[in-house]
């Protein structure tokens, strides 16, 4: 058995309520022991174990927290739009057609090239204090660049997700129903072994309320696991479509109506808030506090892409939330860890409770809070996973 000791933690969260009755499970002056990559024990730093422990290491009274869980990313992909981003910041409107131009990139690319980017991606977002991505797939929309785009994506996680329906591509545009039957059929049967999740862009410009239930339903008959995304551009279905079908997450959910938040609030189904959406197309923050106070699971994520949203740093997603989005920073740390945890719905990651994988970051900084009270500051000073240091 290998054992590490993280002692002389000045402020631990673990996300365990029994520490001290809050979600974030603060324990100040503390230690943490792994074991053979797993959390042993996290408590007191003066009740630390001191026997049979293999490798000390000092923390120097920082603070310690969670590795995030980013829940939502589209890092497959080649080409940039930054030419999109500038005219946008000029004054024109965000809508789905600009991703007919990363497809017709991403189509072009070699498979190379296409996992050279999504590895530099990757090792961007573990740098910043992510520790579980989830990556889809969505700008290949052909059976064989879907497939390709998934094989990619699962050499990096398991969390896959199959999102051919993102939008219907140039070539069917005349004949969208025909996409449909491509998306549930050959295409999904080429992709099934590299997914473990499938989603569907249910909005203005992309796939309607009808045509979104049908993909999700041909998926779950697949063996795959429901998300979508919702109610980004303007109300809809798709909240509502995603607790029908029990969908893990919807996703974006920045336009909710009373009813989509009483729907939510009844059901298992997170909601998966992604405000670098709305930086980057200057568009209204939702406000959270709707949310929270229906007792909604709320999940922060990056939205990684390169069209609405291309930063792979979840501290800034906090800082966003937190700033525009009325979140505290207590509540941004949760839901950028814990948050995206249960919108995997995985239990053994998001926090530290004992049994957890021991994935973590230490800052540089003695409380969380800093990561929303500096904004644009590198503050991961070390990154764990799987309790081996990889920062």
């Amino acid at each position: 058995m290998t054992s590490t000791l993280v002692f002389n933690i000045g402020q631990l969260v673990t996300n365990d309520p029994q520490h001290d009755g809050t979600k974030l499970g603060l324990i100040e002056d503390a230690a943490l022991l792994i074991e053979d990559g797993v959390v042993a024990w996290a408590g007191l730093n003066s009740q630390a174990p001191t026997h049979h422990i293999k490798h000390r290491f000092d923390a120097r009274g920082r603070a310690v927290i969670p590795g995030f869980v980013d829940s939502h990313t589209h890092m497959i992909f080649a080409g940039d739009r930054s030419q999109e981003f500038r005219a946008r910041m000029l004054g024109e409107s965000y809508g789905a057609g600009g991703i007919a131009h990363t497809v017709e990139k991403t189509r072009a690319a070699t498979t190379e090239q296409l996992q050279s980017n999504a590895q530099a991606l990757f090792i961007e977002a573990y740098a910043s204090g992510t520790t579980t991505i989830e990556c889809k797939s969505g700008y290949g929309l052909s059976v064989d660049d879907e497939q390709r785009s998934l094989e990619i994506a699962r050499s990096f996680t398991q969390e896959t997700t199959f999102l051919g329906a993102h939008v219907v591509p140039v070539e069917y545009k005349k004949n969208p129903k025909d996409y449909v039957d491509l998306v549930t059929g050959p295409m999904l049967e080429a992709v099934a072994p590299f997914s473990k999740w499938i989603d569907v862009f249910c909005d203005k410009g992309a796939f309607s309320a009808d045509d979104a239930r049908t993909i999700l339903k041909a998926g779950i008959a697949k063996g795959l696991l429901p998300r979508i995304h919702a109610n980004q551009l303007q109300e809809g279905a798709g909240v509502k479509i995603g607790v029908e079908m029990d969908a893990a997450s919807v996703d974006h959910v920045s336009h909710l109506s009373e009813k989509d938040i009483e729907a939510l609030s009844r059901s298992k189904t997170v909601a998966t808030l992604l405000p670098g959406a709305e930086f980057s197309t200057r568009s209204p923050y939702p406000d959270v506090r709707p949310l929270l106070e229906a007792s909604i699971t709320v999940a922060l994520a990056s939205d990684c892409n390169p069209g609405s949203s291309y930063t792979t740093n979840l501290p800034f997603i906090i800082a966003i939330a937190v700033r525009e989005m009325h979140f505290s920073p207590e509540q941004a740390l949760w839901s950028a860890t814990m948050g995206g945890a249960k919108a995997l719905r995985r239990d053994d990651i998001g926090h530290l409770f004992e049994g957890a994988r021991a994935d973590f970051s230490i800052l540089n900084a003695d409380s969380y809070i800093h990561l929303a009270y500096r904004p644009g500051v590198n503050l991961i000073e070390q990154v764990w996973r799987d309790g081996l240091q990889i920062k």
